[in-house]
C-alpha cells in the first residue's frame, strides 16, 4: 500500500476519532490524535518534497483531515493515476476551491457598493451645493435692497443688526457651500483611485495580460453566459516548456522577458474570441468563446506553432534562448455543470502534454 493510500484511507473517521476522543477519554486522546495528524501532514510535505507555506498547509490538513472530502479524493486519484503530487498541482487545487468564487463574488459586490455610494453621495453634493448657491445668491441680493431703504432712526439700529446677523449667516454659507465643493473633489477622487485598484488588481504587472483574479472572474460569468444561451465554452492551461532551465541558465530578469514574449504571442495570435491571462508563474490560461474544444484546441495549437518558430536571443547577453515552446491542456467548461471539472480535465491534459513530450495541445 502507497503512502498516500494509507494516510488518506481514513481522513473522515480520522476528524470523527477526533471528535469521539474529547467526547470519551478527555483532552489527552484529542491532542494525541492532533499530533498524530501533524506528523502525517509534515511526512506527506516531506516525502513529496513540498515548500512549508501556509497555503500548502491549508490544502494538505483539508485533505488529510478529513475537513475537505474533495481534496482527500484528489490525493487519493493523483496518486492511484501516478501523477506528482507537486507545488504547481497544490496551486491548482486552488482553481477547484468553490469557496474561493464565493470570496471574489463577495468583494465584487462590497466595491460595487461602495462605488455606487460614492456616485451617490457626489450627485447629492454637487445638487445641494447648487441650491445653496442658488439661494445664497437670492438671499444676498434682498439684503443689499433692503439695506438701501430708508427707514426711521428708531428701527435703524435694530434694522443693522439683523441686516449684519445676514451677512454673516451668508458668509456662513460660503463656507459650507466650499467645504461641500471641497467634498466633491474629494469623493471623485476616491472614485477615480477605486477605479484604478480595480482595473490594476486585474492587471499581472510583468506581462500586462489579466492575472489570475480577473480570469476566476471572467469564467464564472462566461460560464453563466453561456448556459444561459447555449453557446460552448472552453479554457486552456498553458505551461512553458523547460522554463526552471532557461532561468537557471539565462537569470531570472532573462525568464521574465521570456514570460512577457509568451505573453505576446498569446495574445497576439488569440483573437477577439479568446481570452488571455497569467494564472501564475509560468502558466497562462485561456478562455475560448463560442468554441468546443476541439475548435479551441485548433485554435491554441496554431498559436504554439507560431510561438515555436521563434527564436528568441536574450539581448542583454547575446546569447541565443532557442526555442521557447509551452504545453497546453484544453478542456470544454460547457461540456457538464460543473465549472471545476473542466479546470481539472485541463489541467490533466496539460500534464499528460508535458509527459508525452511537450510542445503540444492536449485535449481532456
Amino acid at each position: 500500500m502507497t503512502f498516500a493510500s494509507r494516510i488518506l484511507a481514513r481522513p473522515a473517521r480520522f476528524a470523527e476519532a477526533d471528535t469521539a476522543a474529547q467526547d470519551s477519554t478527555g483532552p489527552s486522546r484529542a491532542k494525541e490524535a492532533r499530533r498524530a495528524l501533524l506528523a502525517r501532514i509534515a511526512q506527506f510535505v516531506e516525502t513529496h518534497d513540498l515548500p512549508v507555506t501556509a497555503s500548502n498547509l491549508a490544502t494538505i490538513c483539508g485533505g488529510l483531515s478529513g475537513s475537505h472530502p474533495e481534496l482527500a479524493q484528489a490525493f487519493t486519484a493523483r496518486e492511484i493515476a501516478g501523477e506528482p503530487i507537486d507545488q504547481r498541482w497544490l496551486d491548482t487545487l486552488g482553481r477547484f476551491d468553490p469557496d474561493n468564487h464565493s470570496r471574489i463574488a463577495a468583494l465584487e459586490a462590497l466595491m460595487d457598493k461602495l462605488e455606487y455610494s460614492l456616485m451617490r453621495f457626489a450627485q447629492t453634493a454637487r445638487s445641494a451645493q447648487s441650491e445653496t448657491s442658488d439661494h445664497r445668491g437670492a438671499l444676498g441680493a434682498q439684503i443689499e435692497a433692503i439695506a438701501e431703504v430708508a427707514v426711521p432712526p428708531a428701527v435703524a439700529g435694530e434694522l443693522a443688526q439683523v441686516l449684519d446677523l445676514s451677512r454673516a449667516m451668508l458668509a456662513r454659507i460660503e463656507q459650507v457651500e466650499a467645504a461641500m465643493a471641497r467634498s466633491q473633489e474629494e469623493t471623485d477622487r476616491l472614485r477615480e483611485n477605486l477605479a484604478k485598484a480595480r482595473m490594476e488588481a486585474d492587471i499581472d504587472h510583468l506581462t500586462g495580460l489579466p492575472n489570475r483574479r480577473a480570469f476566476e472572474r471572467r469564467l464564472v460569468s462566461a460560464a453563466l453566459e453561456a448556459r444561459a444561451k447555449g453557446e460552448a465554452l472552453s479554457l486552456a492551461f498553458c505551461d512553458v516548456d523547460r522554463f526552471k532551465l532557461i532561468n537557471d541558465t539565462h537569470g531570472h530578469s532573462a525568464g521574465d522577458r521570456v514570460l512577457c514574449a509568451v505573453a505576446a504571442t498569446l495574445n497576439e495570435h488569440a483573437g477577439d474570441a479568446c481570452f488571455v491571462a497569467r494564472h501564475g508563474g509560468e502558466e497562462f490560461v485561456m478562455l475560448f468563446y463560442g468554441m468546443d474544444k476541439a475548435a479551441a484546441c485548433t485554435r491554441l495549437d496554431a498559436i504554439r506553432r507560431a510561438q515555436a518558430a521563434r527564436q528568441l536571443i536574450n539581448r542583454e547577453t547575446g546569447k541565443p534562448f532557442g526555442r521557447v515552446t509551452f504545453s497546453a491542456g484544453v478542456a470544454e467548461v460547457t461540456e457538464d455543470a460543473d465549472t471545476r471539472s473542466a479546470l481539472a480535465r485541463a489541467d490533466a491534459a496539460l500534464y499528460r502534454a508535458k509527459q508525452e513530450g511537450r510542445n503540444r495541445v492536449m485535449m481532456g
